[in-house]
């Protein structure tokens, strides 16, 4: 898992918990998860962005 094993996960979690408090964990994870299913689905969704295909006349025009 991006060459972090138990022991450092285990850490990160732990000040996580000191800084943000057990209260406020739950709000952040699930706003982490909706990010990461956004990007996921713009990832899956090809054609729906900005590449555009340039109009054949601005291509004669260069």
């Amino acid at each position: 898992m991006f060459g972090i094993g138990m022991p450092e996960f285990l850490v990160i979690l732990v000040i996580a918990l000191i800084i943000f408090g057990p209260g406020k964990l739950p709000e952040i994870g699930d706003s982490i998860g909706k990010a990461i299913r956004g990007f996921k689905k713009a990832m899956e969704e090809p054609g729906k962005g900005d590449d555009k295909k340039p109009d054949s006349q601005e291509n004669d025009k260069k």
